[in-house]
């Protein structure tokens, strides 16, 4: 039987990094695939959706490293070590870690002992375990952190290879200063903002990294407003990122005059996601925003004029524009012309198009631009509507709605996989059945819909039908808020 080597199952079990399930499986089968996963696995062991506080092994694990003199000195402070194997262990587990997690290593630490004071000392000494025994760290998650890990005598040669961290303002600004000193190359930093006050040191050590590629920002303020005043410090530290920056994530509470100023500047990004905010920009401000290198566009509230401004100025590289389609028939003024500019900017400017949130009325007129987009996008992959029909007679709803799944057996490439519906679409059995039937041949179709009736048992059955018959893959009703693209 043919075998594989380790080298091939590494890269293998590498794609199934995020998959614990299969990788716990794959631990069982051979003394060769458990020394391959094994490596993948603890190379972020925090990563894996499980109960740490639950999972005992793993303080059994990392005590085992502990020296005899330590862990004698921790059982005289009651702590309970008596489950700890004197014996070697099978693998150097430690050795393959390149990351800390301090929410998950304190819930670990909670099993071993339920005084806060030997929760502290074991964390003192499972900081410096790893400190010792990981050659470097790539990730850092320091939320709830008690102890300046970075004073350890090997944090300079550990850390100084940090590519990713995340943190919150709450931490003493000491913290930040101090890896501002060893942490310099770090590429992807997100930050939970949960202090109403200015945090210095996370902002030093913003100034000082020399390959930030990757900002995310959230608010977490339980209702209170950080003030104009102190987002311009954050965001005039971005500012000086602004030739290696190029993704930003933002979720701010609270308008930012500052904000609106230095987006413009940071004309390196291939990423912009704006969320749940308040429409940022007005026309002549979005006319602005220039990035020629943009991908992926997400803002949840913005209209549609703006974001038609923001994709003519865009290079030709977008692949994603996920927006909230609600909020375009809501507050925008001249609905029907709008979409329709936004409709032509897309085809125009995007033909590298994957996912896409459109919005507009099933007007004739509206129907010819989707399916010239339709035809000119042919590397979409999904698409999310929103068929408003404000102001107009809602007579013959069903006869329109046949037109657009007419438009998209007639333009949609095989490309196409998904179909999401936003709101009350009314596809008549007839129709919908006529359409799954000119599907057949193409790719399977997941379809969600936020209209309940497609619980309906004819629906149910029908869709059933087109199941067995490999035309859909998924046809399920989800509520408003899951209809939207998610990332």
């Amino acid at each position: 039987m043919f075998e594989l080597n380790k080298d091939i199952l590494f890269l293998i079990f590498k794609e199934l990094q995020d998959d614990s399930k299969s990788l716990f499986s794959c631990l069982m089968a051979n003394r060769l695939w458990c020394e391959t996963v094994v490596t993948i696995l603890w190379k972020n062991p925090w990563h894996y959706n499980i109960n740490y506080k639950d999972k005992g092994y793993l303080f059994v694990i990392i005590a085992s490293y502990l020296s005899n003199d330590i862990k004698e000195f921790l059982t005289r402070q009651g702590i309970q070590l008596s489950s700890v194997s004197h014996k070697s262990l099978l693998f150097d587990y430690l050795s393959f870690c390149r990351s800390i997690n301090i929410n998950n290593i304190n819930a670990i630490i909670s099993t071993g002992s339920s005084s806060a004071y030997n929760q502290f000392i074991l964390q003192q000494e499972f900081y410096g375990l790893f400190m010792k025994k990981c050659p470097e760290f790539n990730y850092l998650d320091m939320k709830s952190i008690n102890h300046q890990i970075f004073y350890f005598s090997e944090a300079r040669s550990h850390l100084e290879s940090l590519c990713e961290l995340e943190c919150n303002t709450f931490i003493d600004s000491s913290y930040f200063y101090g890896l501002a000193r060893l942490c310099q190359y770090i590429q992807r930093l997100i930050i939970s903002n949960n202090n109403l006050k200015v945090n210095h040191g996370m902002i030093k050590l913003i100034e000082v990294q020399k390959n930030l590629k990757y900002i995310e920002w959230e608010d977490d303020l339980d209702g209170d407003y950080f003030g104009e005043e102190s987002y311009k410090e954050v965001l005039h530290a971005i500012e000086k990122k602004a030739d290696i920056l190029n993704h930003l994530k933002i979720f701010f509470l609270n308008i930012s005059n500052t904000f609106q100023k230095v987006l413009p500047k940071l004309n390196k990004l291939k990423t912009l996601m704006i969320i749940n905010g308040v429409d940022f920009f007005s026309k002549d401000q979005s006319k602005m925003l220039v990035f020629h290198d943009l991908e992926i566009l997400s803002i949840d509230y913005i209209k549609l004029y703006e974001a038609s401004s923001i994709i003519g100025n865009s290079g030709g590289y977008i692949k994603e524009i996920l927006l909230k389609p609600y909020c375009f028939v809501i507050c925008e003024v001249n609905f029907d012309e709008n979409s329709l500019i936004f409709i032509h900017k897309i085809y125009e400017n995007c033909p590298l198009i994957e996912y896409l949130s459109l919005a507009f009325p099933l007007s004739k007129e509206h129907l010819t631009e989707f399916e010239k987009l339709l035809k000119a996008c042919q590397k979409l992959k999904s698409l999310l509507f929103m068929l408003s029909n404000i102001d107009h007679e809602e007579t013959h709803e069903e006869e329109k709605e046949d037109e657009l799944l007419k438009a998209l057996i007639r333009s949609a490439s095989t490309n196409l996989r998904e179909l999401r519906f936003f709101n009350d679409f009314k596809f008549s059995l007839e129709n919908l059945e006529e359409f799954l039937e000119k599907w057949r041949g193409r790719p399977a179709l997941s379809i969600l819909t936020s209209n309940p009736i497609c619980k309906d048992d004819d629906y149910i059955k029908l869709i059933n039908k087109y199941k067995n018959y490999g035309v859909v893959k998924d046809f399920r009703y989800e509520l408003e808020k899951d209809i939207y693209f998610k990332r």
